[in-house]
């Protein structure tokens, strides 16, 4: 079956505007078209009225059809885009965020003058924080820990693929603390309330894993309360803590935190306005 871009450009477009609206559904045909064909925009429009090669329609159907299924896209293409880079994403990792790079920004703002910097990401998931951070910061000392081995997996291709070195370290925060000093810490915790996972759409509940994304209603703060803890006993005397919220949450979040031992406690707000981070210093 023939087809040009501009065919399946709007087909794409179109199915998908039906199940995520026009505007996702436009970044989302980029995405594809990106990852199947390596083209970016301009490229797209410059090839408007080229046939495609032979194999995109059945690779462009089969991926649609996963999408309009419910899949999320960025498992059904196997990669997602954080903070400038490509990397690798599975079921068993969250899909990275927008929001997670102004946490990234945030610590480069702040401590992107310094060399040598001791980094811990808690909870790396694909590694992008981690990853991200050590490809941004000035010789920086990385080390990423996860619960999860099929995460850490994960994470350590995509250091391998980014060609950045940081240590990978399973542990779970909430029974074991990992040894070190370290200037800045961040994270970015389970923090969605189960009482929330009804208001979620279903690309998010069905297929990103539950474990790196609810916490019990009873106690919804208890990885802040831990990384905190752990946070105000080892961070270098001045360093950094950094971590992502529930905006819900903000001022619980913000006073278990400096109930911790946290210094200079604040919450910054987000693209959309929202109260979406905790900053602290010992």
């Amino acid at each position: 079956m023939t087809m040009t871009t501009a065919q399946a450009r709007r087909s794409v477009v179109s199915r998908l505007a039906a199940v995520h609206g026009e505007r996702e559904a436009r970044a989302m045909c980029e995405m594809i078209f990106e990852t199947v064909l390596g083209w970016r925009p301009v490229d797209i429009l410059m090839r408007d009225d080229s046939e495609l090669p032979a194999f995109a329609p059945g690779r462009f159907e089969e991926i649609v059809t996963r999408v309009e299924r419910g899949e999320p896209l960025q498992y059904v293409l196997g990669v997602a885009r954080f903070h400038g880079h490509e990397f690798k994403v599975t079921p068993a990792t969250l899909i990275p965020r927008p929001e997670t790079e102004q946490l990234v920004d945030m610590v480069v703002d702040a401590c992107g003058d310094r060399d040598d910097l001791r980094v811990l990401d808690i909870g790396t998931g694909t590694g992008c924080i981690a990853l991200s951070l050590a490809r941004a910061l000035r010789f920086p000392r990385v080390t990423a820990l996860d619960v999860s081995r099929s995460a850490l997996a994960v994470a350590s291709e995509n250091a391998s693929r980014l060609r950045v070195k940081v240590d990978f370290v399973q542990c779970d925060i909430l029974r074991e603390t990992p040894r070190g000093e370290w200037d800045v810490i961040v994270s970015n915790p389970p923090y969605v309330r189960e009482s929330e996972r009804a208001t979620m759409e279903r690309h998010v509940t069905d297929y990103e894993p539950a474990g790196a994304l609810f916490v019990p209603d009873a106690d919804s703060l208890l990885f802040y309360r831990a990384i905190a803890g752990y946070a105000a006993r080892s961070l270098s005397p001045g360093g950094r803590l950094f971590l992502e919220i529930n905006s819900t949450l903000s001022k619980e979040t913000t006073a278990a935190v400096a109930a911790a031992g946290i210094s200079r406690v604040e919450t910054v707000r987000d693209f959309n306005g929202l109260p979406r981070f905790v900053v602290g210093s010992r």
